[in-house]
């Protein structure tokens, strides 16, 4: 369990702290709109309303008790950044900012960001991926190159067995797991076989598994 702070309540900061719920750890809501911050009480350990951009309210919060900070606001650029900047002046351990843009994510990491979360950018490009492709039903982008594909079973690939495809050796990626109707099967050995009413996910280069799937 850790110690959260979560600045900013509208759409992408509610999730977050809906999902941090589910994962049972312990957020501090801030936000300076009285209604975002009563209607997200039944989700938090607790909730201030404030200005994030003043010091004397983020000292109160005793900001170098938590183990990290999310700036999940995305309509005020000035106020992202200086609530970022305030955040690691006064101690934070890591810091978490949410970017609207290109230039929004430069101005953030120069003023103390840690890392940069860009879900419009993000998503676009999962929606891009995902349904630009038959053979595609999720992606996950390690980084600039490498990402983890789900797609579907070749039909050459039907009826054999990992150990007899040796995508490893033959194409440089690696199957991390086999899915069928909705349960993963990690324990992936060379004597397991595939099936046609099954999906794979891939590790790989990004160039080499649009190669070899055809996406």
């Amino acid at each position: 369990m850790k110690s959260i702070l979560l600045v900013g309540l509208g759409r992408f900061g509610r999730n977050i702290a809906e999902k941090l719920y589910e994962l049972n750890h312990q957020v501090m809501a801030v936000d300076w709109k009285e209604e975002r911050v009563d209607s997200i009480l039944p989700f938090v350990t607790n909730a201030q309303i404030g200005d994030s951009t003043n010091p004397d309210f983020l000292v109160a919060l005793g900001i170098r008790n938590f183990d990290f900070c999310i700036v999940a606001i995305g309509d005020n650029f000035q106020s992202s950044l200086e609530t970022t900047s305030l955040l690691k002046e006064l101690g934070a351990k890591l810091v978490v900012s949410r970017a609207a843009s290109d230039v929004h994510a430069k101005f953030l990491l120069k003023n103390g960001a840690d890392e940069i979360v860009y879900p419009e950018k993000q998503l676009a490009e999962w929606t891009a991926i995902r349904y630009s492709a038959d053979h595609i039903f999720d992606y996950i982008e390690l980084d600039d190159e490498h990402a983890i594909f789900e797609v579907s079973v070749p039909e050459d690939w039907v009826g054999k067995t990992v150990g007899e495809l040796d995508v490893r050796k033959k194409y440089s990626l690696n199957i991390m797991a086999l899915k069928e109707d909705g349960i993963l099967n990690l324990a992936i050995a060379p004597e397991t076989a595939i099936t046609a009413k099954q999906t794979m996910l891939v590790l790989g280069t990004i160039k080499q598994v649009q190669k070899v799937f055809h996406i």
